[in-house]
C-alpha cells in the first residue's frame, strides 16, 4: 500500500488519461488497489469508465471519478487538471497514457493523421503536464509517460506514431530537468503487451514473438506495476524510461 504522505492521512490522487480500457483501465485498478484515489480520463469510453468508477467506489467510497474530455482540444486541458486536483484537493501523479495508434505508410500519410497522432501522443501530454505542474509541484508529485519501445527503433509502417513516441521520450527527459527538483518525470516503454485492436495476422504475431527473449507477450499488469513503481517507489529516479518488453529492445 502507498503511504499517504506528509500532508496527512488522505489518499494520493492519480490522474490517468485514456483510463477506460486496455492498459489505462489496468493502471487505474492497480493505482486504486494500492491506495490512490483515481481520476479516470476518457474521450469516447464513457460507459466503460463509469462502470469501473462504480466498481472502484463500491470497494472504497468516493475514491474514483470520471473526467471526459478530448485531449486534442488544448482549451480542455486546464479543465482536466483543475477537475482532477479539485476532486480531493490534491494531485500527486499524472499518467499520460491516452494514445492513438494505427498504421500510416509514408506514401499515404495525411495532415489529419499527422495532427491526430502527434496530438494524442506528444502535444496533449506536454500541455497537460504544463496544466498539472502547479498541482503536482505542491505535492512533490510525479509524471509517468507511456512511451513505446519503438520510440528508439521506428516500427515499419507506423512512421508518424514512432516519431511521436520518440518525441514523448525526449519530452520525458527534458521535463525531468525543467520540473526538478519538485516533480519527477519518467516513462514506461511497453513492448508486445496487448496486440493492436486493428487486424494483425497470426504469422505477424509469431514473427514478433520469435524476437522476444522471454518468448511470450507481457500482461497489462506488468506495465501497471512499472508505472506504480515509478510513481511512488522510486524517489531518486527521474528522466528514465523503463522498457517492459520481455527483452525485445535488446535486439535490433
Amino acid at each position: 500500500m502507498i503511504e499517504p504522505g506528509p500532508a496527512g492521512g488522505e489518499a494520493p490522487v492519480a490522474l490517468i488519461t485514456g483510463a477506460g480500457r486496455r492498459l489505462g483501465a489496468c493502471m487505474a485498478r492497480r493505482f486504486h488497489g494500492a491506495g490512490c484515489n483515481v481520476v479516470l480520463h476518457v474521450r469516447n469510453s464513457g460507459p466503460e469508465a463509469a462502470a469501473m468508477a462504480a466498481e472502484l467506489n463500491g470497494l472504497r467510497a468516493s475514491s474514483a471519478l470520471v473526467c471526459q474530455a478530448d485531449l486534442l482540444d488544448l482549451s480542455a486541458l486546464g479543465n482536466v487538471a483543475n477537475e482532477a486536483a479539485g476532486a480531493w484537493g490534491r494531485l500527486d501523479v499524472l499518467v499520460n497514457n491516452a494514445s492513438s495508434f494505427y498504421p500510416t505508410p509514408l506514401e499515404n500519410v495525411t495532415e489529419g493523421q499527422w495532427e491526430e497522432l502527434m496530438g494524442s501522443n506528444l502535444k496533449a501530454p506536454f500541455f497537460l503536464c504544463q496544466a498539472a505542474a502547479p498541482f503536482l509541484r505542491a505535492r512533490r508529485g510525479s509524471v509517468v509517460n507511456l512511451i513505446d519501445i519503438h520510440a528508439e527503433r521506428g516500427l515499419k509502417g507506423y512512421p508518424v506514431y514512432s516519431i511521436a513516441k520518440a518525441g514523448l521520450a525526449a519530452m520525458t527527459r527534458s521535463l525531468a530537468k525543467e520540473l526538478a527538483p519538485d516533480i519527477r518525470v519518467n516513462g514506461v516503454a511497453p513492448g508486445a503487451v496487448l496486440w493492436p485492436e486493428h487486424d494483425m495476422d497470426v504469422a505477424k504475431q509469431a514473427e514478433i514473438l520469435s524476437r522476444i527473449p522471454l518468448q511470450r507477450t507481457g500482461e497489462p499488469e506488468d506495465v501497471a506495476r512499472a508505472a506504480l513503481f515509478l510513481a511512488f517507489e522510486a524517489p531518486y529516479v527521474t528522466g528514465q524510461i523503463l522498457s517492459v518488453d520481455g527483452g525485445r529492445s535488446l535486439f535490433s
